[in-house]
């Protein structure tokens, strides 16, 4: 099963730099429905929906990735980058205090 993750991940890896961001997409997806917990697979599937114009489905990938991983600075960074692009300015302001509380070194309680 790992090696198949990885394989996904790089595939979608490929695709993403080819920009063919459908693909890219697709991949991730498959990466996440074959690990539901793998952080990696969400946080670049939100970014790669982002990129795509799919806000609220990366706002869902982005929430899961912090979910998973509720101290990693750069998840809820770009959370608070996927609700500036759904024009959900408070969200996006609350993401990113999270984001700047983990720049400073402190923690983000997981829930």
């Amino acid at each position: 099963m790992e090696n198949n993750l990885n394989h996904l991940f790089e595939e979608g890896t490929t695709a993403l730099a080819l920009g063919d961001l459908q693909a890219a997409a697709d991949f991730y997806q498959q990466c996440v429905e074959e690990n539901p917990d793998f952080f990696e697979g969400w946080h670049a599937l939100g970014m790669t929906l982002m990129k795509l114009g799919r806000y609220p489905e990366a706002i869902n990938a982005g929430l899961r990735a912090t979910e998973l991983s509720p101290n990693d600075q750069l998840a809820w960074s770009s959370l608070s980058l996927f609700y500036v692009r759904n024009h959900q300015i408070a969200e996006a302001e609350a993401a990113g205090v999270k984001a700047k509380i983990l720049s400073w070194g402190g923690k983000i309680a997981s829930s």
